[in-house]
């Protein structure tokens, strides 16, 4: 008998911890009239990581300063930062703004001030595991599209020199990463991800504030992900969001149904279509109100589509970053 060594693929389908089980061998006689199975005892629990692909093509991209290549806007900065660096002696072309007065009478010379981007920044990450963020599309939940997101933000936002940070909650607190910008970062945020489910529960934001205002004492950037099917459930939530709000800036990022847009744009060959049409247009609708709400309470937020929730994201928090809001 010769040896033989056979090879296969397997493919786990979902993020998590994927098992693979004993393998089963069976050995057939020459006549193939008797069949026999071996089992060898190889049980072995896997990681599977979500989407390490992309979050390295935006790394890269990040670091060469083409992220515009991947659909994220170039945004012209306006005015400079006002983290100060240092006292520098003037030279032509130098902003007459920034000249030291009092620097100068002393050195009987022109000096300026010189300024320096703002650095280390910190931008959390909140996802909410709540039940609203099990809804399927295309093969993925809301809640793997918010936590791919993650991935890719928390990633450019370290390439930028900012720290970032997670937070998971549901009816309590699942997880908390310190904001930093240490080496092992990414990878201490990849690890607390890839295995993040959901218990079907309601999210308490009241309690998420109170972790908030304990735990994060810096203004930050925090970037909540999370959803809202009508107006009502939004409005129960928004006193908290207010709250936190008052000591952060937070970005509000929720989803468009693309479901909707499907029925929208089908035909209507009976008064059924034209019913269930008109409930469509309703809930779409109802989605903009959200977006307006947000906003006349002073926070900001993006209603996106699965698809596009990466790249919007990371928009957002380069505008917000070159505006300086954070």
């Amino acid at each position: 008998d010769q040896p033989a060594i056979v090879d296969y693929t397997l493919r786990p389908e979902t993020r998590g911890e994927y098992t693979f089980h004993d393998i089963n061998v069976f050995v057939h006689a020459p006549l193939k009239l008797v069949r026999r199975r071996f089992v060898f005892e190889q049980e072995q629990v896997v990681k599977v990581y979500p989407s390490y692909f992309q979050m390295r093509r935006y790394q890269l991209l990040a670091m060469s300063n083409r992220l515009q290549d991947a659909g994220v806007k170039k945004i012209r900065k306006l005015g400079h930062s006002m983290e100060f660096e240092q006292i520098k002696e003037y030279v032509r072309g130098d902003d007459y703004r920034t000249i030291n007065w009092k620097a100068s009478a002393r050195k009987q010379d022109l000096m300026v001030n010189n300024y320096t981007d703002e650095r280390s920044q910190q931008i959390y990450c909140l996802i909410n595991k709540g039940r609203v963020m099990k809804m399927p599309f295309h093969g993925m939940t809301l809640l793997d599209y918010a936590i791919n997101a993650s991935l890719v933000l928390s990633n450019v936002a370290l390439v930028r020199q900012d720290k970032a940070g997670l937070i998971t909650f549901e009816k309590n607190l699942d997880t908390f990463v310190l904001a930093d910008k240490k080496p092992t970062q990414m990878n201490q945020v990849l690890e607390t991800l890839y295995k993040q489910k959901t218990d079907f529960r309601e999210a308490d934001f009241e309690k998420l504030f109170s972790v908030i205002r304990n735990r994060i004492t810096n203004r930050s950037l925090l970037v909540l992900f999370t959803n809202f099917e009508s107006m009502e459930s939004l409005q129960r939530e928004l006193p908290a969001l207010r709250k936190i709000a008052k000591y952060h800036l937070l970005l509000v990022i929720f989803f468009e149904n693309t479901e909707l847009k499907t029925v929208l744009e089908g035909k209507t060959r009976s008064l059924e279509d034209i019913y269930i049409k008109t409930i469509a247009e309703k809930f779409v609708f109802e989605k903009k109100l959200m977006v307006k709400e947000l906003h006349k309470n002073g926070i900001p937020s993006i209603l996106t589509t699965p698809e596009g929730l990466t790249v919007n994201t990371v928009n957002k928090y380069l505008e917000l970053k070159t505006r300086m809001s954070i």
